[in-house]
């Protein structure tokens, strides 16, 4: 499984998800390639989705290398993590290329619209106030136009059809809840297998702070068994 680090598009790094991607390996019975792609501002889109896209296509014909099977490779990512993972798949899909096993994507950013109800009612919310997000996207995506693009904005693409089966965390206090039910919400539409799972009480990042909110370490055991019961299967 490929895990695409959250951040922003700007920070995190492979030691600041390093306790969550040894839990998931060990709950899921996976070996996890965690990915250390290219950040902004120093490297602006579509710099981290090229070294994503890479990394899975890499996996896809070199797992064995690394003591893994080729022919299940699934995909993982929270916030923009979460951005990337569901990027990576609808690429893969839109090149006939082998799409992900699976994917789990942890209070995924999907549009920069801005424009749901959670956005608006949580505009000072914890760890990404609405000016924080402000701030990624102008270090990501300088250029407005860029914003549109379904490769930035993967719930702006026409047709989900083909898409993995897939896992949608949110939680209830987080801006990006909504977008998060709505990406879940038109995969189902499109035939797509879908797990939606809100945590009503949490805030964005929950799932990396587990000494101060234990739920965030039950959550971790909940995406670990899912990607273990979809990995399990296949060739």
């Amino acid at each position: 499984m490929a895990y695409f680090h959250g951040g922003g598009w700007v920070q995190g790094d492979l030691e600041t998800h390093h306790g969550l991607c040894a839990r998931l390996a060990e709950r899921a019975g996976a070996i996890v390639v965690a990915v250390d792609y290219r950040l902004a501002p120093e490297h602006k889109f579509p710099a981290a989705v090229e070294d994503c896209l890479a990394a899975y296509r890499w996996l896809r014909s070199r797992a064995a290398e690394l003591g893994g099977n080729a022919g299940r490779v699934g995909l993982a990512g929270d916030s923009a993590g979460g951005n990337l993972a569901a990027v990576v798949s609808q690429l893969s899909a839109a090149a006939g290329d082998p799409v992900p096993t699976c994917q789990a994507l942890i209070y995924p950013g999907l549009d920069f619209s801005l424009d749901t109800p959670s956005h608006r009612e949580l505009e000072d919310g914890h760890v990404i106030p609405r000016e924080r997000i402000l701030w990624y996207m102008e270090q990501y995506l300088p250029n407005h136009a860029d914003r549109l693009d379904p490769k930035a904005a993967p719930m702006r693409a026409k047709d989900l059809a083909g898409q993995p089966p897939t896992m949608v965390v949110t939680a209830g206090f987080d801006p990006l809840r909504d977008e998060g039910l709505a990406y879940a919400e038109r995969l189902r539409a499109a035939g797509v297998d879908v797990v939606y799972r809100e945590y009503p009480g949490q805030i964005h990042a929950f799932v990396s702070l587990t000494k101060a909110i234990p739920q965030g370490l039950a959550c971790t055991m909940e995406i670990g068994d899912y990607l273990r019961s979809r990995l399990a299967g296949g060739p």
